[in-house]
């Protein structure tokens, strides 16, 4: 590892982390960058650290093989490929990329400061790309210098080879018996050799591995370099692989319009039940899920399942069609629940559970039948059955305690039944369970909040946001309460930065409005509350904050409306005691007297409401 390098000496930067990474894609795949700097560190950390980020670091590096141990691990990694049904979300990468970046800090505050110098990352995959964005926002140059932008050829690809040559330079990279060149250099000289099969065979790995992965953008990319190179007549099934890997990648980087056609390709070129079955359910989901709400069609996904649910029934194989059915009703479900019909989805879902439990095997697709049971529980919730929910969820996290997204659903149920202790412990677990992401400490602030523990909950929501900035909700969160706390400068960056991001969204919109109100500027918060009151009708915060406006503006009238707008949901103390003033202000001192009355039976140590009772009645105050 290079120590004392001209680019550090002469620019009086630290030393170097390890010698300038080529960060071109075509050497190894995503996380070509990401490799190099796990592959230098590794060896040095204390196994604590490694384990600690044992998920990361397998990921960015897999040909690290015995070096990190696997320590964290879902009940996916166990199984066979075609029952690892759940697909990356593209934020997966994100993760990744702050647990990796946790590892090198942790590695360099016990180390010293270094200098990473990375070339060609014009030519990087998106995931290298992003991790460098995470180093460079979450160790800063005290720690870590990154040091791009610099385009150099890159030597190993060797571009002026002649077709044997590149199957000779793939001989000898596919001998090294790399993952990652398989991922990168490999494809690359397979293409450019003599033997098209050998490169559709390697690109086929590649497209499976990041698949797997979560690569989107290189799945996106490998499988069309890959599709005309296979001929859907006398390769059908291949050729389907690549087609639905692709518009799977498609549709997670918001390239519906893409994915769409890719589909109706697949409906042209195929006569397959099993091939129509799945392009019909797969376009249902692109316009059920669509980025942009204006692209969403539920009565076109309907159409599209119902062809899928149809064509799935006719199947001839049983333990088939009971998993093909079951997806496809599943899928459906989904389109209930947006049309606003949560009991008709628990039907399918619960028809799907049957069809699993009479259709297949014990053993076989366990995924498939977490993911029911967990999509059963949420539409329990829905429909106001918090205990079925609870029972299916623990189920799930019995099943697959390995999995942490399913610890956040359990953790919201029991956030709501007001069990918060265990709520939290939930929370704590989603945290250990996988790579970092902000929803466990954004959860977690929620209970905090409720609880008092405000230095707790901005902590947490502190947290949520160094590992996403773009996480809207959050910036709410946070915009809310340092508003409430009285840090209005912070609280109006995070309102106009969620804004920018979220133009709209209405609980920015009222947290700036509240900014707006505490520094004098009336008509500005009237306006903001107005505007989240337009998107949001039944936000409570929003027609307090307004009443709050009116009242202190002199118009104890419309604070009367607002607050009483604000109470439809349900009877709180603060309310009735605001609301209360607004109304002795109008001249209504009977309703006054029973809302601080109401208030009081609701909080009897509420001395605020005490006091102005008491002088309603024209008593004196108890001493």
């Amino acid at each position: 590892m290079s120590r004392g390098s001209p680019i550090a000496e002469e620019t009086q930067l630290p030393p170097l982390l390890l010698s300038p990474i080529d960060a071109d894609r075509r050497l190894r795949g995503p996380y070509t960058a990401g490799s190099a700097i796990a592959s230098a560190l590794v060896p040095e950390a204390g196994p604590e650290l490694v384990a600690r980020y044992d998920i990361e670091l397998r990921t960015v590096a897999p040909d690290l093989g015995e070096l990190v141990p696997a320590r964290r691990q879902s009940i996916a990694a166990r199984l066979p490929r075609a029952e690892r049904i759940l697909v990356h979300a593209p934020r997966r990468t994100l993760r990744i990329a702050n647990g990796l970046a946790e590892f090198v800090r942790a590695h360099l505050r016990a180390t010293g400061p270094r200098t990473l110098v990375v070339r060609n990352l014009h030519e990087a995959d998106p995931t290298d790309r992003e991790l460098l964005r995470v180093l460079r926002r979450r160790l800063g140059p005290d720690l870590l210098v990154v040091v791009t932008g610099e385009q150099a050829p890159s030597g190993e690809l060797e571009e002026d080879l002649r077709p044997e040559e590149h199957d000779k330079r793939a001989d000898e990279l596919e001998a090294q018996g790399t993952i990652g060149a398989r991922l990168g250099a490999i494809p690359y000289h397979r293409e450019r050799g003599t033997d098209p099969r050998r490169a559709v065979e390697a690109l086929r790995f590649a497209v499976e591995w990041c698949l797997d992965s979560g690569y989107h953008h290189a799945v996106a990319e490998l499988g069309l370099r890959a599709l005309p190179l296979v001929d859907p007549e006398t390769e059908p099934d291949l050729w389907w692989r690549f087609l639905h890997s692709t518009a799977t990648a498609l549709g997670s980087l918001r390239r519906e319009d893409e994915a769409e056609a890719l589909f109706d390709r697949a409906r042209r070129e195929s006569v397959s039940p099993v091939t129509h079955a799945a392009a019909a359910y797969s376009t249902g989901m692109l316009k059920v899920r669509h980025h942009d709400p204006a692209g969403r069609d539920l009565d076109a996904a309907l159409a599209w399942v119902n062809q899928a649910i149809a064509i799935s029934t006719l199947l001839p194989d049983p333990g088939e069609r009971a998993f093909k059915l079951g997806f496809d009703l599943n899928g459906r479900a989904l389109i209930e629940v947006r049309r606003g019909r949560p009991a008709k989805a628990l039907e399918l879902v619960q028809q799907a559970v049957d069809l699993a439990d009479s259709g297949l095997r014990p053993d076989e697709h366990p995924i498939h039948r977490l993911v029911l049971l967990a999509n059963r529980a949420q539409l329990a919730i829905m429909l106001g059955r918090p205990e079925d929910a609870l029972e299916d969820l623990n189920r799930v996290i019995a099943a697959d305690p390995g999995y942490p997204d399913y610890y956040i659903d359990r953790g919201n149920l029991l956030y709501r039944l007001g069990r918060l202790e265990e709520a939290a412990a939930d929370y704590e677990t989603a945290m250990e369970a996988g790579p970092p992401f902000p929803e466990p400490y954004y959860n977690r602030a929620e209970i905090r909040f409720s609880t008092g523990d405000h230095a707790g909950a901005l902590a947490d929501l502190d947290h949520a946001l160094e590992l996403d900035p773009e996480f809207v909700d959050a910036l709410a969160n946070r915009a809310g309460l340092l508003a409430a706390l009285g840090e209005y400068g912070r609280a109006r960056a995070d309102a106009e930065a969620g804004l920018s991001l979220e133009e709209g969204n209405p609980y920015l919109l009222c947290a700036l409005g509240q900014v707006e109100m505490a520094e004098g500027r009336h008509a500005e918060a009237r306006a903001a509350f107005d505007r989240a009151l337009e998107r949001a009708p039944s936000l409570t915060a929003a027609w307090a904050a307004r009443g709050a406006l009116a009242f202190e503006t002199g118009d104890p009238a419309g604070a009367v409306d607002d607050f009483t707008r604000a109470l439809e949901p349900g009877t709180d103390p603060a309310l009735l005691f605001n609301r209360a003033l607004a109304l002795r202000a109008a001249g209504r001192p009977r309703e006054a007297e029973a809302d601080l009355a109401r208030a009081l039976e609701l909080d009897p140590a509420d001395e605020d409401a005490r006091r102005e009772l008491a002088s309603l009645r024209g008593e004196r105050p108890a001493q």
